[in-house]
């Protein structure tokens, strides 16, 4: 329930083959021990906004898959999400047994990343880009171009794509009135505005992706 907005008791009972009498049973039981879940036809069960139930354990498998992804990081991410995952593995990490901990540890020093090219990754804004194209808000960005002269643009940013070696932004640039491809590594600032899209038909960004010039 808490990775998702609704779900259903057919769907609860697909995933952990049982009865939906027996969600019902459970779903029962959860809310005698104060767990907010209400329920909203035909969408399904949902919990209240606002509670969140901390995860109890993790296998080593899966933690060990998020460690893997840090080492991941480091290379291909900025300094904003190396942060905020970083965090996020600590937290993990604070609920594995000693046991695990150590494991983790071990694994840690067995894994290594090379790259033949050079990213330049040093940059932190993927963080505030994932914010406003989550979120629809128009942000203006600080930018240089490959000649290093500077300009300031208002975005509506639809998705970022790596390729070469590179992430770049793309979004509906409101000084040239079409879509434009921005390498996050030459955005100086960004600021969000807090104002919603202006247009209301974006393409999708898989269809973007085929003007891109590389090869997938």
């Amino acid at each position: 329930m808490q990775s998702r907005k609704y779900v259903t008791a057919e769907k609860i009972a697909g995933q952990f083959d049982i009865s939906v009498r027996t969600v019902y049973r459970d779903v029962k039981a959860l809310s005698e021990q104060g767990i907010p879940i209400s329920f909203e036809q035909p969408k399904g069960y949902f919990i209240v906004q606002g509670y969140f139930l901390p995860p109890v354990a993790f296998t080593s498998e899966e933690a060990n898959a998020l460690l893997l992804m840090e080492h991941l990081a480091s290379r291909f991410a900025d300094k904003s999400i190396r942060t905020h995952y970083n965090n996020a593995l600590n937290k993990i990490k604070g609920v594995l047994k000693n046991t695990q901990k150590e494991k983790l540890e071990l694994l840690n020093k067995s894994i290594k990343t090379q790259l033949h090219h050079s990213m330049d990754n040093e940059f932190d804004h993927l963080s505030d880009l994932q914010n406003a194209i989550s979120g629809q808000c128009i942000i203006q960005i600080d930018y240089e171009n490959n000649n290093a002269e500077p300009s300031k643009r208002d975005v509506e940013a639809i998705g970022l794509i790596f390729y070469a070696f590179n992430w770049h932004l793309i979004g509906w640039c409101h000084l040239r009135n079409e879509y434009r491809d921005f390498r996050v590594s030459r955005i100086v600032k960004v600021r969000n505005l807090g104002i919603p899209f202006r247009k209301k038909d974006h393409m999708p960004l898989s269809d973007y992706m085929k003007f891109l010039p590389v090869t997938y």
